[in-house]
């Protein structure tokens, strides 16, 4: 019994957490595992189980997604991306991004970075201005109470701010052929960044 005891324990937190009212694919997936297990066949109940967990996972980034902005007006939009599960998740964390682009030439891109535990180098040079302050391009920056920092290069059309904001969570835009540092503001001004930071609080 011992040697099945973590299957139980899924059969037990699935069964906890469908509701016969509204049943849908997933929870349908879930009294389909259940029986497979009570009838012994716990090849099958771990293969439902996958799937279930693997659509979970994609029900979950598209909430994700849903936190990356619409084009701005005279923007175009690819459609966003994320990177939430899989080895380069566990090694990377949580990433969304997505691109926009202008007729002009002008591109934006915004990331959203999280669970990294790469943020803590950046934490790191946010907390210490002189770092900063060694590349002549870039400057202190902040934004909604958050730190953060602005890189320019003279004499081009690049733009990059990036954002810590809580619960180890990096905000990212940046910018090429902009001929200054509008179109990145606002995009960041169009991240709801409460709403960011509330989905990966947990």
């Amino acid at each position: 019994m011992t040697r099945y005891k973590p299957l139980i324990t899924a059969l037990t937190i699935a069964a906890a957490l469908s509701t016969p009212v509204s049943a849908d694919e997933i929870t349908e997936q879930l009294d389909t595992a259940r029986k497979s297990y009570e009838d012994g066949e716990l090849r099958a109940a771990v293969q439902t189980l996958q799937f279930v967990t693997a659509s979970i996972q994609e029900k979950i980034n598209r909430s994700l997604l849903e936190l990356l902005p619409e084009p701005l007006p005279g923007w175009s939009a690819e459609e966003p991306q994320a990177n939430t599960s899989g080895m380069a998740a566990m090694i990377a964390g949580t990433n969304l991004t997505r691109r926009y682009t202008r007729d002009d030439g002008a591109e934006v891109e915004v990331s959203i970075t999280a669970d990294s535990p790469f943020l803590s180098m950046m934490t790191m040079l946010l907390s210490n201005p002189m770092m900063m302050q060694a590349d002549p391009g870039t400057r202190i920056y902040t934004y909604a109470g958050h730190r953060g920092m602005i890189k320019h290069d003279k004499d081009t059309g690049g733009w990059e701010i990036s954002l810590m904001g809580n619960h180890n969570v990096l905000v990212q835009v940046t910018g090429t052929g902009l001929a200054d540092k509008d179109a990145v503001e606002a995009y960041l001004k169009a991240i709801d960044l409460p709403a960011v930071e509330k989905a990966f609080s947990g």
